[in-house]
């Protein structure tokens, strides 16, 4: 067996998640109009393969595109503040969400971006 690597992780960098190619302007108007969420600069070596950068508090959440989208477990969580008035806010605006079971130390929901990503919010308890 190989040694155990030592690695000295500082902080979340960023997360990606997929859209189909081709709808970065629905995307756009889900994440930056709706959510609020900030564009930042994709490094113009990496925009030719389509898809946008955000800033989501200290962390960037990367939004790329893929010919061929299938549903999996993968998804972000984010700490919040006010799960329940947010929870409300996704249903007003038709968002579909997903009751998520407590956990010890934090209530939870998730939401679906257009595009079927999953996106978990958390509220210390």
């Amino acid at each position: 067996m190989n040694q155990k690597i030592n690695i000295a992780f500082k902080r979340l960098n960023h997360i990606q998640i997929c859209i189909p190619e081709n709808k970065e302007v629905e995307a756009k108007a889900f994440y930056c109009g709706l959510l609020g969420l900030q564009e930042i600069e994709k490094p113009s070596s990496l925009q030719k393969n389509g898809g946008f950068w955000l800033k989501i508090a200290d962390i960037e959440l990367h939004i790329g595109t893929e010919k061929s989208m299938y549903t999996s477990k993968r998804h972000p969580a984010f700490e919040v503040t006010n799960l329940n008035a947010l929870k409300k806010a996704f249903v007003k605006s038709k968002v579909r969400i997903k009751e998520d079971p407590s956990l010890p130390k934090f209530n939870r929901f998730s939401f679906f971006d257009p595009f079927g990503n999953r996106i978990e919010l958390l509220e210390a308890k």
